[in-house]
């Protein structure tokens, strides 16, 4: 996939290209029912498919006391769109300047010049241009003015239409099983593993501890059964703490994976330091609690850890890096 960073790395005189446009946080499974539309127009044409996303988010540029977290971070979310066969994804800086044009100015700097659109793919709810006053039919009338067709993608047809918003909603709340079910695969962040207190190596359970820079939503506090892939995709299973560590009266959040049943010859010299791991969450075991007293402590993470096995033995790890 071609990955254009702004405008201006956008090819003189491009093909024509079937587009659609958003921000595909998360890119989930109503992102990706477009995204498979567009790849589909295109072939179908011999154009190229391009998705056009924003960096920064809008909602940071126009709310900057907003603090709401990106699902995924904008590595995942390129790697995501390549996977769902996209040619190209071209990434515009957004401003108040950017944001200040008119929905013609942006179909015409954008979609016409830049792109060369021949068909666009969007749904009704689509909104765009000066304080979103390009809607749906805004598109289609622009359409036929500079010679592109619009296309329509129709809503999923589920109780609840699937959105950002909803697995946001569900991660704030450890739901990780539903988020998968919106996002169509099980929710992942990544970050560099890092040293910690090593308290649970202390305590017979070592973990691999993300730094604080972690790339993607992190879930509600708590311990999850999940899977940990290192840079070489190797994968591995994993009981999953977030959280303060109340026992131990901590105040930071992180993120700490203990890797269970590695082969005897790995038990001593399994290291993970420095480098960019993924770790998948496949579902929740309990609420974070402080226990009085380590051995209380200790039954409980040995608990965690049958459970962990018991959850992984029915639900296979995604090959997928």
């Amino acid at each position: 996939m071609h990955y254009w960073d702004g405008l201006a790395a956008v090819p003189e005189n491009p093909a024509p290209s079937v587009v659609t446009i958003g921000n595909f946080d998360g890119v989930h499974r109503g992102h990706l029912q477009v995204l498979d539309q567009v790849v589909s127009a295109a072939r179908g044409s011999g154009a190229t498919s391009v998705a056009i996303t924003f960096d920064p988010h809008p909602r940071v540029v126009h709310r900057p006391n907003d603090l709401q977290e990106a699902i995924t971070g904008y590595e995942e979310k390129a790697r995501l769109i390549e996977q769902a066969g996209i040619d190209a994804m071209l990434v515009i800086h957004y401003t108040l300047e950017f944001a200040h044009q008119s929905p013609e100015e942006f179909v015409k700097n954008v979609i016409v010049d830049a792109v060369n659109a021949s068909a666009v793919v969007v749904g009704r709810d689509v909104r765009f241009g000066y304080r979103n006053s390009g809607d749906f039919g805004t598109m289609v009338e622009l359409g036929r003015t500079y010679g592109f067709d619009v296309i329509d993608v129709a809503d999923f047809g589920e109780d609840r239409r699937c959105s950002s918003t909803w697995i946001r909603e569900s991660l704030r709340e450890g739901q990780v099983r539903e988020a998968a079910g919106v996002l169509g695969r099980n929710h992942r962040v990544h970050g560099e593993v890092v040293h910690g207190f090593a308290r649970g190596r202390e305590l017979g359970f070592p973990t691999a501890n993300l730094s604080d820079e972690v790339q993607g939503m992190i879930p509600a506090d708590g311990v999850y059964a999940g899977w940990l892939f290192d840079e070489a995709h190797r994968c591995w299973p994993v009981a999953i703490s977030i959280g303060s560590n109340p026992t131990f009266e901590g105040v930071s959040r992180v993120v700490e994976a203990h890797v269970i049943d590695r082969p005897q010859e790995q038990v001593e010299d399994f290291d993970l330091y420095g480098q960019f791991v993924t770790v998948e969450f496949v579902e929740r075991l309990r609420g974070m609690v402080a226990f009085e007293g380590i051995p209380k402590l200790v039954e409980q993470m040995t608990q965690d850890v049958d459970r962990t096995r018991e959850v992984l033995a029915a639900v296979p790890a995604d090959p997928r890096p």
